[in-house]
């Protein structure tokens, strides 16, 4: 298996640390809001990785935390008039119902920072002794200038980054590039004892010392997007080698941007969409296939329209899902032919060019490729031949590749109970004379290839 290495900028042979493991680290969201279709690409893709490892046999310890000592969580406190803690276990809870439904794993743990607090300080302690650390008023931070190796990740000299653009200038440091690692109290903040005064963790200190408690000093994968390789995870290497004096992790995989109509995705632009905005259009399982559609490290620019492609594609693999299903079920028994003995061996060329996809840098766009040429040969090839076993064996290969992907997970009792949610929203919307969500809902379920029906017994369903 190749991965590309952002620490060596090329194409590495996987190799793990210790036989038949493998130890992963991806940074999860800050959690003060629902997260956005930019954080959702890197969760989708470390857990379509974790999910591949698995599939071939390996053990995998994942873990992504949660952000929940925050500036942004503070701030959305006081607008709220609610404690930070009470902010942070709301939106912990909304992101488990948005991962869900994007089909997202649950990691072996989600550690929190507020119930690592006495091992961050453990671990600062550690870089104040080895002269990598210092105290001014009850601030610290990290002396970058002692950590020879900084910058070997964004591939940066300390000379040549730009100060004032990313680094906000504070007289307290003894360098610009410095960087917080405990953060004084300020008036209404939460806040923890410790050895320099009441306050609280700085950013990147958590990652470092979550992963080092969970999977050891080294790990095999760190995962994230992009946009965190500076300052976020230089930092995280200047601190846990900097503190173990070991390399922090062996492969560094970061996925591109999202871009929406052509454009970043930005606040300022009003082109922001949370996954929570777009589940209210898109069952979100079609955002999976829509980001598993690119190669992670290419940008993906992102529309409803995209999103319509991603929709129809989805409904072709559960239609042809449904159909293998239904012959399952209906096909009478019959002896093979030797020729259909043969067609089942040639079905192991699909699960070969699949394993080859996703082994040449997670190329899940080809492996989605792979699993559309099964369903175009399995259906051309079944018109003619319909012994059980043969369909069973391409039934069982089509849904064992699509669950590596964390795709057609879903039962058709678990699809049928969502449009019934949606026809009660509907119904109640009628009552309610908001005619303009009645018809939403009504040409969102068409878009589905659900039609409604008034009949005597009251309004039932039936897909075209």
């Amino acid at each position: 298996m190749k991965l590309f290495n952002t620490l060596t900028k090329k194409k590495e042979e996987f190799i793990p640390l210790m036989p038949g493991k493998i130890k992963m680290y991806v940074c999860g969201p800050t959690v003060y809001n629902y997260f956005h279709i930019g954080n959702a690409r890197p969760f989708v893709i470390f857990d379509t990785l974790r999910r591949y490892f698995e599939y071939i046999g390996y053990e995998v310890i994942y873990i992504q935390n949660f952000t929940d000592v925050d500036d942004k969580i503070i701030k959305k406190s006081q607008e709220e008039g609610i404690p930070a803690k009470e902010v942070s276990e709301k939106y912990i809870q909304e992101y488990f119902k948005d991962a869900d439904a994007l089909g997202i794993k649950r990691a072996t743990v989600h550690p929190k920072v507020s119930e690592n607090i006495p091992e961050i300080i453990h671990m600062i302690e550690i870089l104040e002794q080895k002269g990598l650390a210092y105290c001014v008023n009850g601030n610290v931070y990290y002396r970058v200038t002692k950590f020879k190796e900084y910058g070997k990740l964004s591939k940066q000299n300390i000379q040549d980054l730009d100060m004032g653009a990313r680094i906000k200038v504070n007289d307290e440091k003894e360098h610009p590039m410095d960087f917080a690692l405990w953060k004084k109290q300020k008036p209404g903040e939460p806040a923890w004892n410790s050895p320099w005064g009441l306050g609280r963790p700085g950013w990147h200190i958590e990652c470092s010392v979550m992963a080092k408690k969970y999977l050891g000093d080294t790990i095999d994968i760190h995962g994230g997007g992009m946009d965190l390789i500076f300052p976020h995870h230089e930092n995280e290497i200047a601190q846990s080698e900097g503190a173990t004096g070991k390399p922090f992790a062996k492969y560094w995989l970061h996925n591109s941007y999202i871009n929406i109509n052509n454009q970043k995705m930005s606040k300022s632009l009003g082109n922001f969409f949370t996954v929570r905005d777009i589940s209210q259009q898109f069952d979100l399982e079609v955002v999976r296939l829509f980001i598993l559609s690119a190669h992670y490290r290419n940008p993906v620019n992102f529309s409803k329209e995209l999103l319509k492609q991603s929709q129809g594609a989805l409904e072709r693999l559960y239609n042809a899902k449904n159909n293998m299903e239904y012959l399952v079920k209906n096909t009478t028994s019959q002896d093979q032919t030797q020729e259909e003995i043969k067609w089942i061996e040639v079905l192991q060329k699909y699960k070969e060019k699949f394993k080859n996809a996703m082994e040449d840098d997670i190329n899940t766009a080809d492996a989605l490729a792979v699993i559309f040429d099964l369903v175009k040969e399995t259906n051309r090839y079944l018109d003619n031949h319909k012994s059980p076993a043969t369909i069973k064996a391409a039934y069982k290969l089509f849904m064992e590749l699509s669950s590596v992907l964390g795709l057609l997970q879903k039962t058709e009792g678990q699809l049928d109970e969502e449009i019934e949610a949606l026809i009660q929203k509907r119904q109640q919307a009628r009552k309610e004379k908001n005619w303009a969500l009645a018809d939403k809902i009504r040409d969102q379920l068409r878009e589905q290839g659900i039609v409604l029906e008034d009949t005597p017994e009251g309004i039932k369903w039936k897909r075209i």
